[in-house]
């Protein structure tokens, strides 16, 4: 408004009249409170050793590089999934259940104690699922079964729900965050993980030789085989 004319800001467009509200525009900054404490706190959770870690370690050694890619990307499934249970609420549902979180609970525990068992008995044996490198045709790891592993170790873990559905919400704006606000910081956080555990297969691989030395390998398989027990143990163990 200039001397008492109205003006055009362009074709279609004209200054709203004084009082009235802007019109809303799509923004996606206020949906997160403290994003970069969330990234800080999610990188140093990253680094932190846990089954998925325990698991690409052992695999690694099993089966070179190419096993523990294929063990990340179950790991990176079973998150996506867990991602899609958060945002939508069935991980808060699976939280609320004593019965549902005690079965998927016990079942991750025995499925991380097999496996440990498992590594355990190769390194007692002195042989076990190992890749000859050089040597075509030797994997003793299945590409499905590496994958499936690195998925039923994530999707087995409850703690994964619980966790999303108590650290996450800190972060998004709001009593009742979006669908969205929850699906990118869960995306975050599962992309900062799975970037850590690329690199660290990456590191396991660029020491391969050493560490596939029989006494060496034994004794990684064996450190490997009791760490994936104790966190089964350790999960049976855990209240919500």
């Amino acid at each position: 408004m200039h001397g008492g004319v109205y003006r055009r800001k362009g074709p279609g467009s004209r200054t709203p009249p004084c009082g009235a509200p802007a019109p809303d525009r799509p923004h996606w900054g206020p949906m997160f409170v403290h994003f970069g404490a969330f990234l800080a706190i999610s990188a140093l959770l990253a680094v932190t050793p846990g089954p998925d870690t325990a698991l690409v370690t052992r695999n690694a050694l099993a089966g070179g590089r190419r096993a523990g890619a294929l063990t990340i990307a179950g790991v990176s499934t079973g998150l996506l999934a867990w991602t899609l249970a958060a945002s939508v609420g069935v991980a808060a549902l699976l939280r609320a259940s004593e019965p549902a979180f005690v079965a998927l609970k016990v079942a991750g525990a025995a499925y991380l104690a097999f496996l440990g068992g498992q590594a355990i008995l190769a390194a007692l044996r002195g042989r076990g699922p190992r890749i000859e490198m050089g040597i075509p045709g030797r994997h003793r790891l299945p590409p499905r079964l590496a994958f499936r592993q690195g998925l039923v170790c994530n999707l087995g873990n409850p703690k994964v729900a619980i966790f999303f559905t108590s650290f996450l919400p800190q972060f998004a704006r709001g009593n009742h965050p979006s669908f969205w606000a929850l699906a990118l910081l869960a995306l975050s956080f599962s992309a900062i993980g799975l970037s850590w555990l690329s690199f660290y297969n990456v590191l396991i691989a660029k020491v391969a030789d050493v560490l596939r030395r029989p006494r060496v390998r034994r004794g990684l398989e064996g450190l490997t085989g009791v760490v994936l027990v104790g966190f089964g143990v350790r999960l049976a163990l855990e209240h919500r």
